[in-house]
């Protein structure tokens, strides 16, 4: 086949066609208009991007074109993956119902819109988010609150902030009730909650967890809770190189406790195994650090009102003035 004949196959065939094929349904609590995750099985995922022309497994080092996800699902070599995208020409997958409005306008910068969101307060409905449905003590919440990590976002949801190196903002996590994304043009490196001249980093998932982490823990001086924000981008990468560069330093995998977190575990280990530096396996005995937060009774929701038992008066003073990312 031409090569002129392989690019008109690829612009004509989108990855979701070969999914749908394949028996894959999207996950739309988990997927994005950039990013759409695609399940199977259990722990089998793929996330298809660059307007369905690109994919990948977050779970692998596997990525590529459609022919490559053809190749990929199958087992099969390129010729035959070329014949199986050729079978696909005309079929339209479905469309998710996504429920973003469509944006219009020039999209105002990742530090103006954080500027023009306002931290939760007492009663708000991003607080009782955290503070009843995620049972986030308090003393949490202020002391993400005292170090400018938390935004209100639309619909009751809460926005993390995930900083660079110099303490720049570059972008933030979306969670709420019924919303989970990460911000439209940001960048993921990591969200940090904690003592940032620590020598013990827990690195989990998502910031929801760090901060259930910290709760659970007491919120450890010695500690920096840190979060990947649910990927592995090559930022978080080489943030965490850069953390484990000493030898003095403890790495806490603490990322969830099934396999995609088991992944990203063994991912951590060969930092460790690289530079040297200290490592554990921190493991929630539920699937995640939120779950088990819930679970214990002493994160049991309070109504929005902080005055959860045990947990809250672990937590240390935090600084009443509040310190936005730079």
């Amino acid at each position: 086949m031409e090569q002129h004949e392989i690019e008109t196959l690829r612009d004509k065939v989108p990855c979701a066609a070969v999914l749908e094929r394949e028996g894959w349904k999207v996950d739309l609590k988990e997927s994005t208009a950039r990013a759409v995750k695609y399940r199977r099985g259990e722990g089998e995922i793929i996330i298809v991007i660059h307007s369905g022309r690109g994919w990948f497994d977050p779970l692998s080092d596997a990525k590529g074109d459609v022919f490559t996800l053809a190749g990929h699902l199958g087992g099969i070599a390129f010729p035959a993956a070329v014949e199986a995208v050729r079978g696909l020409v005309g079929h339209v997958p479905a469309t998710p119902p996504w429920n973003r409005p469509k944006r219009t306008g020039t999209p105002l910068s990742i530090t103006e819109r954080w500027r023009r969101r306002r931290p939760p307060t007492i009663g708000s409905r991003a607080w009782r988010y955290l503070a009843d449905e995620r049972a986030i003590p308090i003393c949490i919440l202020q002391a993400a609150i005292a170090r400018g990590l938390l935004r209100e976002g639309p619909g009751g949801s809460i926005w993390t902030a995930h900083v660079d190196r110099t303490s720049q903002l570059i972008g933030w996590e979306e969670r709420g009730p019924q919303w989970r994304g990460f911000s439209t043009g940001g960048s993921k490196e990591l969200f940090r909650l904690g003592n940032e001249a620590a020598l013990r980093f827990c690195v989990t998932e998502a910031a929801i967890d760090a901060m259930s982490l910290a709760a659970i823990e007491g919120m450890r001086a010695d500690t920096l809770y840190i979060s990947t924000g649910g990927g592995w981008s090559p930022a978080s990468d080489t943030a965490i190189r850069a953390i484990a560069a000493s030898a003095d330093i403890l790495i806490a995998a603490a990322t969830d406790n099934d396999r995609q977190g088991e992944i990203y575990a063994g991912r951590l280990q060969e930092i460790v195994r690289e530079t040297r530096c200290r490592y554990e396996r921190l493991r929630p005995s539920t699937q995640d650090w939120n779950s088990d937060l819930k679970r214990t009774g002493e994160g049991k929701p309070g109504n929005g009102s902080g005055k959860e038992s045990g947990i809250a008066a672990a937590c240390p003073a935090v600084a009443s003035r509040e310190a936005a990312p730079s």
